[in-house]
């Protein structure tokens, strides 16, 4: 049932761009600005709710969204897993990842919190040496060393203008690279919609433990802007996942990078946060270590 399912999805879309490698660049170019406007709609929520509430209403929202698509075929297929404790585990990390960073969003500009974000990659290369025993070079410790020199160009640390909470997308980010190591667990082992299905129900069990008495009914507008949350993030992993179906991660890699181009036009036309030259450069040096990363990834 499952590979006739891709089959479908893949013979949907056979014909528009002409070979499986082009239909995955555009997927991952689609899937960036999906997540580029699910950070800008958490940046502009949560200065009226709560984070706890809009996790809450993005995970119900992405879990609904798994289970009309998908619920009629699949069944009982969306929650059949060979490794319900690490599926768990996962799901939490990300629980965690995005209330640290959408936490992150309240008080520093989007394209500073995307960038540190983008750490993730280069801190998974730094732990496939110790965790996956992957052998790490010498040119893959300096890309991760200068991923850092470019977060802290960013931060600059020492200056008047230090925001301390930078630390909520740092550890966003290491957060996310030990979810991205885990995930490669599953590789060939686990349905990927299985996969985020169980992502998108455990993160409703677990924020729905975190009702609070500061939770507030939104107006009619918020409360479409908060589904619209849910479905661009659930839409967007659904498509990444499409986009792998079609090539390796490794080539998708630098594609993924263009979030933080959106990242910086939000910020400039939705929150007149202008990035200065200091920041510019600091993207600009995250960015290029985490694409030559890849570019050695898909060497190999």
């Amino acid at each position: 049932m499952n590979n006739q399912i891709a089959q479908d999805l893949r013979a949907s879309g056979s014909g528009w761009l002409g070979s499986e490698k082009k239909q995955g660049i555009a997927l991952v170019l689609v899937t960036m600005l999906f997540f580029a406007i699910y950070d800008a709609l958490s940046k502009y929520l949560a200065r009226y709710y709560p984070v706890p509430e809009l996790l809450w209403v993005r995970y119900l929202t992405h879990a609904t969204f798994m289970l009309a698509v998908f619920g009629p075929r699949m069944r009982w297929q969306l929650l059949k897993t060979s490794r319900p404790f690490l599926q768990i585990v996962r799901a939490l990390l990300l629980v965690v990842v995005t209330f640290l960073f959408m936490n992150g969003l309240r008080y520093i500009p989007l394209a500073d919190a995307t960038a540190i974000n983008f750490l993730a990659p280069l801190l998974v290369t730094a732990l496939s040496s110790p965790l996956l025993g992957e052998k790490v070079d010498f040119r893959g410790w300096m890309a991760v060393l200068f991923g850092f020199i470019g977060v802290l160009v960013i931060v600059r640390p020492g200056g008047a203008a230090l925001n301390w909470a930078v630390l909520f997308p740092f550890f966003s980010a290491v957060c996310y690279s030990f979810y991205q190591i885990l995930t490669r667990k599953f590789k060939g082992a686990e349905h990927p919609l299985t996969t985020h299905f169980i992502t998108g129900l455990v993160g409703v069990v677990v924020t729905s433990f975190a009702w609070q008495p500061g939770w507030t009914m939104p107006s009619l507008n918020h409360a479409l802007l908060m589904v619209c949350l849910g479905i661009s993030t659930g839409v967007g992993h659904y498509l990444l996942i499409e986009a792998f179906q079609r090539m390796g991660p490794a080539v998708a890699a630098p594609f993924t990078y263009t979030h933080l181009v959106w990242a910086v036009l939000f910020g400039s036309v939705a929150f007149g946060e202008i990035p200065d030259p200091g920041t510019l450069l600091g993207i600009l040096i995250i960015a290029g270590s985490g694409m030559y990363v890849a570019r050695q990834h898909a060497r190999k």
